[in-house]
């Protein structure tokens, strides 16, 4: 820490001029640090009386050279950094308004980080994204959800019969789980251009959502047992009765797995193991005669319990998906090797950390976090 009246006059004289000329309101704040660690205050008390952060004032007063003003720059100035121009921002209102993949990219949705990144190498404009968020909010846009709802398709009658039903699920696997596993299953894709619903636009307006997909994407099949939120994952070509059926009976062998590791006979599963009760959607290959037939036969230990029509929310599984699609919005990925790597630790090596107590807002509807 620089001792007290550690500047000569001819500094001193120099640094107070340049507080009095200078437009910057950052150069202004360095000199301000400089001087007042002039005058014997601490970090902590710089800090407190200008309201910045400790670490801010430590690293200008050991780099701050009250013999080369240029010192006190940021980094950033050099270079390709300005300040954005009506040129800039007009462009930046036309490239909002337009998808991302008219310009070839892989991502859905655009982000401000993403924006500035596009911007600059139009323009030769270097911002950040805070400082693309503030242009937006000054022109009077924000970064909301785009519409989706699926409400109008849904009976409330039967949601509230399923609700209850589900409850009840939900008490005999807590209390009884030696007599019943609750598994929530569902498929889904992940996009090397992430489709995100949230986007910037207009105050007062929302963007519609269009379905269109990426060049790569990775599918995935899998299931959540509720009691202790453990996630078995597969990936796949397409979602099919063929791949649903494979995927069941891999999970039947896992619980079967648990059971007899618990001192349990392998024979006596059928008849005295856990019932595994799937909740899943009502895609048509879920509910093909013969498969329905083969589970049945094959692995009898399975239920599989259809959740009303357009009812995602109940699905518990719905959170995985969102968290690990969350987790990779901002990310870009070379290939789809790439990002099938990163999804199998996100999804199944444990890596994705899931909020299970958030309320998640999913086609309309709150997810039923139960």
């Amino acid at each position: 820490m620089p001792a007290k009246n550690h500047l000569s006059p001819e500094q001193k004289e120099k640094l107070l001029k340049t507080l009095k000329e200078s437009e910057n309101p950052y150069i202004r704040e360095r000199i301000l640090i400089l001087l007042l660690m002039n005058d014997g205050k601490t970090y902590q008390e710089v800090s407190g009386f200008l309201g910045i952060a400790y670490p801010t004032v430590a690293y200008w007063a050991v780099h701050g050279d009250p013999d080369n003003l240029d010192s006190l720059k940021d980094g950033r100035a050099e270079g390709n950094f300005r300040k954005a121009t009506k040129i800039y921002e007009e462009l930046l209102l036309k490239v909002v308004e337009k998808e991302p993949w008219e310009y070839g990219y892989e991502f859905g949705r655009w982000t401000a980080r993403r924006l500035a990144e596009h911007l600059e190498k139009e323009t030769g404009i270097k911002l950040s994204g805070s400082q693309v968020s503030r242009i937006f909010q000054k022109k009077n846009y924000v970064y909301i959800w785009a519409k989706y709802s699926l409400e109008n398709k849904q009976n409330p009658e039967k949601r509230k019969i399923f609700k209850e039903k589900l409850a009840e699920y939900i008490k005999i696997a807590k209390f009884a789980p030696e007599k019943l596993q609750l598994w929530f299953w569902d498929e889904s894709g992940f996009s090397l251009r992430v489709i995100r619903r949230k986007a910037w636009g207009k105050k007062g307006s929302r963007k519609k959502v269009t379905g269109q997909r990426s060049r790569g994407r990775v599918n995935v099949m899998g299931g959540l047992r509720y009691t202790d939120k453990k996630r078995v994952n597969y990936f796949i070509k397409k979602g099919n009765a063929d791949t649903f059926y494979e995927s069941l009976k891999l999970l039947n062998e896992i619980v079967k797995k648990e059971w007899v590791e618990q001192g349990n006979k392998l024979e006596e599963f059928e008849k005295k193991g856990q019932k595994i009760l799937i909740i899943l959607d009502n895609a048509s290959f879920h509910k093909r005669k013969d498969i329905l037939g083969k589970i049945e036969s094959e692995s009898p230990n399975i239920r599989l319990e259809f959740l009303p029509a357009y009812s995602p929310d109940y699905n518990l599984i719905e959170l995985v998906w969102h968290s690990a699609k969350e987790y990779i919005a901002h990310k870009t990925f070379e290939s789809v090797e790439e990002l099938e790597n990163l999804l199998n630790k996100l999804l199944n090596e444990g890596e994705l950390i899931i909020k299970w107590e958030r309320k998640l807002k999913n086609k309309g509807n709150a997810v039923y976090s139960i």
